[in-house]
């Protein structure tokens, strides 16, 4: 149980009902899983955005099952840098379809920060380290069209295609029995601006030393500006800066008539000295608990480059001394980093368990992105903790492999107990998880069912959504005649893993995925591709000693 939020994190239970049973299996499971699988038990807390150790993602096949007469079968490898691989023993062994190594249950999650940093370090001359990448953030910042509900849940799609077999370096290694699954939650478009309840907004603005550099205090103020002209006069905002301390530059005020104070108070911010990031979201969850009203959206918007250095520099402590205001008022924590040096993995967790998600802004066109098109249309909720399980069919998948999503984890049996945290959800917004997985050699039937379980903002009810995928439906090959946009979202998850040092079932070369990128933007007329192309151009070169190509920022995702 999590004191701090009174709802139960994904650590402690799944570990405490596995003891017993991998002291029965622990022998026969080291013997068949070597350095590879950990329990449950190790898995992340999801709040934590504790993460396991990057590098490889397994490419040879997944460690196998106990058969289900020889006891509980085998537990999941995404501890150790698998991605959550998983197989069976014994092909001839009476299928159990409720085998729990069979379901992969995570945490909803629209974060986009991790590809927009990447986007910045490789534009800089630099390769990304590979803890800051999140394949599901890469795969996540783009489009990928969804049919959208009608009501105010999620639409569930679920398709896929044949990977594909070549030569190492061509179309990918390793892959001829391999096929790539996409799982896709879409929720219901975003209201106009003139229907959606009002906003009470704090923003949290880091003044720090480290924020004069070009690209952060600076856009910052403009972002803020864009945003006072996008807002409705039945709006709100209040203003915090922080550097060693926090200071309250505007209390909590109406947009009508006082749009000239607001911008008068976000020109006169400078940069000062350290960063208090602990100081900074206290008073800003103060001010914002000032400036509730009753039926208005409240969420506090911290704009740094998440270098704490001064006060409380554990995202856990900081939100522990604001839980009770976050849990009383429903305010959320939404995070835009900025800067080329960015504390990513910090403002993720800050995020998470703040109920928010973060994204990343690198110039004054990503700003409008964000400032414009998607922060005033997404105010509001339309899920909390949101969580998505998919069930495997033994009887025709051998293996699969979850790509990324490594600190969303949920422990199986915890996906309907509604007291652990999921992931919260606006309008508008898409999730979509990619999965490697290996059928059966002669399969045919259903190959998985996915289910999302999210609470209705307003009333905590419980609702579910499903959807089904057979084998005819996957049957097709990824690079030739699949939907555009799943194979958008295969070059972007086999970038991020390569960026990782990962070697999943058929990644290409770089050189490859550039070309890939280049012909999908052509079609797709999409720019964010395009961008994407540049991208891993830039990490081509750096990874050749050739220097990086020139490319241009720009905004990318779906969120509307």
């Amino acid at each position: 149980m999590d004191q701090r939020s009174g709802k139960r994190t994904t650590r402690g239970r799944a570990g405490g009902r596995t003891g017993a049973a991998l002291l029965l299996a622990g022998g026969m499971l080291l013997t068949a899983c070597g350095a590879g699988g950990s329990s449950d038990g190790t898995a992340a807390d999801k709040r934590s955005g504790a993460r396991p150790a990057q590098g490889s993602t397994g490419g040879q096949p997944a460690p196998d099952a106990v058969a289900p007469d020889q006891g509980r079968p085998s537990e999941k490898s995404g501890e150790n840098g698998r991605n959550g691989e998983h197989g069976e023993n014994g092909d001839t062994a009476k299928p159990d379809i409720a085998a729990p190594d069979y379901l992969s249950t995570f945490a909803l999650d629209v974060d986009t920060a991790s590809y927009g940093y990447a986007r910045r370090t490789l534009g800089d001359g630099r390769l990304p380290d590979a803890a800051d990448v999140r394949p599901e953030e890469f795969v996540n910042s783009f489009k990928q069209g969804y049919e959208r509900p009608k009501g105010n849940g999620f639409s569930v799609t679920v398709d896929g295609a044949r990977i594909g077999a070549g030569a190492k370096g061509g179309t990918g290694s390793g892959a001829s029995d391999w096929s790539l699954l996409r799982v896709g939650l879409a929720t219901k478009a975003a209201p106009p601006s003139s229907e959606r309840p009002p906003a009470s907004l704090t923003f949290v603005v880091d003044v720090s030393g480290s924020m004069a550099g070009e690209g952060r205090l600076g856009l910052v103020k403009k972002s803020l500006d864009i945003l006072t002209d996008e807002l409705r006069d039945d709006d709100s905002v209040s203003l915090v800066t922080f550097s060693d301390e926090a200071e309250t530059r505007l209390p909590m005020t109406r947009l009508k008539g006082h749009r000239n104070k607001i911008r008068d108070a976000v020109d006169a911010m400078e940069p000062a000295q350290s960063t208090n990031v602990e100081a900074g979201i206290e008073r800003g969850y103060e001010e914002s608990v000032k400036g509730h009203r009753k039926g208005v959206n409240n969420r506090v918007v911290l704009l740094s480059d998440a270098l704490a250095n001064t006060g409380d520099t554990s995202a856990d402590n900081i939100l522990e001394r604001i839980d009770s205001a976050r849990r009383e008022y429903g305010i959320t924590l939404f995070g835009v980093g900025v800067g080329s040096d960015y504390g990513d993995a910090f403002m993720e967790r800050l995020t998470n368990r703040g109920d928010g998600h973060t994204t990343y802004v690198g110039d004054e066109e990503q700003a409008r992105k964000v400032f414009v098109d998607q922060l005033p249309a997404h105010i509001e909720l339309r899920a909390r903790d949101a969580k998505a399980q998919v069930a495997f069919d033994r009887r025709t998948v051998k293996q699969f492999r979850l790509i990324g999503y490594e600190n969303r984890k949920v422990a199986d049996e915890d996906f309907r107990d509604d007291s652990v945290d999921g992931g919260e959800v606006g309008p508008g917004h898409t999730v979509t998880a990619l999965y490697a997985v290996r059928l059966r050699e002669g399969a045919s039937g259903e190959v998985a069912k996915a289910t999302v379980r999210w609470l209705d903002p307003k009333t905590r009810k419980a609702y579910e959504e499903s959807n089904t995928v057979r084998t005819g439906a996957i049957a097709g090959e990824l690079w030739n005649g699949a939907p555009q946009r799943l194979q958008v979202a295969a070059v972007a998850a086999y970038f991020a893993d390569t960026l990782r040092g990962g070697d999943l079932p058929g990644t290409p070369a770089l050189g490859e995925l550039a070309s890939r990128a280049d012909k999908l933007a052509a079609r797709t007329d999409d720019g964010s591709v395009r961008k994407l192309a540049t991208a891993i151009g830039q990490a081509q070169a750096l990874r050749d000693g050739t220097g990086p190509e020139d490319g241009g920022d720009g905004g990318e995702g779906e969120i509307g």
